[in-house]
């Protein structure tokens, strides 16, 4: 059994989850918490289409040990209406005002992705009160994960859609993570919304999700991993690991994510550099290792390709590349090591041709933040454990005119 004391406090034990307890969140409630999530059914042998799904509550006095309500599940069936009866899950809940609200992932029966807005007075009896958002055009067959939240008076939207097609450079993962921007009608569940956006522009960051902290920063956390693709870990029993925290900034419309300031606390054995000027490729001694902490401002000059080598050594190298003509830069993983490769881009204009990148190097992953925050790029990779050389590289000079590594 799941109650009583097991770490795997939603693990599945009644009917309505005896296929899986799948995501949700959890909110606070007279000073007890509540779980919210997905119970699952697998209805026949098509995981696709043989499958029925419900939401329910589970709730703890300690944090620890949790409790499945006698009332569940709190919201069955999926509503009436163009809406897929069985794909109907990873309920984000939040309050505002006296009520309750929550969002859940959906697609139409004809299979375009749409996010459903529910409202409760206690968590446990929920009114449907609309479609909040649906996709047009190539917007995905369904849409995992939603949250919804508010930054500066605007409503932010993110999903997990699934099964959009790429288009230039973008939405080359199976299936991608984003958000849109607009004004939600608490009233009429209607949000009225802008264009989508990705979050990371790398090969690895699915169902994020925020939580307001203490201080009013809204706070970010994905799965570092993507479905179906080919994770080495499994084979050591494990299934994905997570993004470090982000704070989510909303800047002339867009949102830019850096991470949190705490992550500085990690830090151990600095070295530094000012001014190192780079043509061809070399190194910095003591700039190096597999769980580092890397910030580094470039003047790009006359160069028109130029970058880094990470995790280098071993014939293995994940490489990170400006390119000048296409106002973009690359990450590229061919050659990281076991796992799979492949590139991706993220469009990146330089002002007075600086470059600068905040990059979290951990034994299996990188995450780059680019420019502030303005774009950012997450990599799982599987190098050899001493593949720790970090290079620099230009076709023509370039100056490092700051480097600054951490021990992490």
């Amino acid at each position: 059994s799941p109650l009583g004391g097991s770490p795997d406090s939603t693990a599945p034990s009644e009917e309505y989850d005896r296929d899986g307890c799948f995501s949700g969140s959890a909110i606070e409630k007279d000073g007890k918490l509540y779980l919210m999530y997905t119970g699952n059914q697998w209805t026949g042998p098509d995981h696709d289409k043989d499958l029925y799904q419900v939401q329910a509550l589970a709730v703890s006095e300690d944090g620890i040990t949790f409790e499945k309500v006698p009332e569940n599940p709190v919201i069955d069936p999926a509503p009436e209406g163009d809406i897929h009866p069985y794909h109907f899950r990873d309920p984000k809940v939040w309050k505002k005002g006296d009520h309750y609200y929550c969002v859940l992932g959906s697609r139409t029966k004809e299979h375009a992705g749409q996010v459903l807005l529910y409202r409760s007075e206690d968590l446990y009896h929920w009114e449907f009160v609309n479609v909040a958002a649906k996709g047009e055009g190539n917007f995905g067959f369904m849409w995992e994960c939603p949250d919804l939240f508010e930054i500066d008076g605007q409503t932010i939207l993110m999903m997990s859609p699934q099964g959009m097609e790429p288009e230039g450079s973008l939405y080359h993962n199976l299936h991608q993570a984003g958000y849109v921007v607009g004004q939600l009608d608490y009233e009429t569940g209607n949000l009225k919304h802008g264009e989508f956006e990705l979050l990371d522009h790398g090969f690895d960051f699915y169902a994020p999700q925020t939580m307001e902290d203490p201080w009013g920063r809204r706070i970010m956390i994905a799965w570092m991993n993507m479905w179906e693709s080919h994770m080495p870990e499994q084979e050591e029993g494990f299934a994905g690991a997570m993004t470090i925290p982000r704070e989510l900034i909303l800047e002339n419309g867009k949102l830019k994510s850096k991470p949190v300031p705490e992550l500085e606390k990690r830090r151990k054995n600095h070295k530094g550099y000012s001014n190192i000027r780079v043509e061809g490729e070399s190194v910095l001694p003591g700039i190096e290792g597999n769980a580092v902490e890397l910030k580094v401002t470039i003047d790009a000059k006359d160069a028109s390709q130029f970058g880094l080598k990470l995790r280098a050594g071993n014939n293995e190298e994940t490489e990170l590349l400006y390119i000048k003509e296409e106002r973009s830069i690359v990450l590229d993983r061919s050659l990281s090591g076991k796992g799979p490769g492949g590139i991706r881009r993220a469009e990146i204009e330089l002002e007075d041709k600086l470059l600068t990148l905040h990059v979290f190097i951990d034994h299996s992953s990188v995450e780059v933040f680019i420019n502030d925050g303005e774009k950012v790029m997450t990599a799982r990779i599987y190098p050899e454990k001493d593949s720790t050389s970090i290079r620099f590289f230009s076709d023509k000079p370039i100056e490092l005119l700051q480097v600054h590594k951490w021990d992490l």
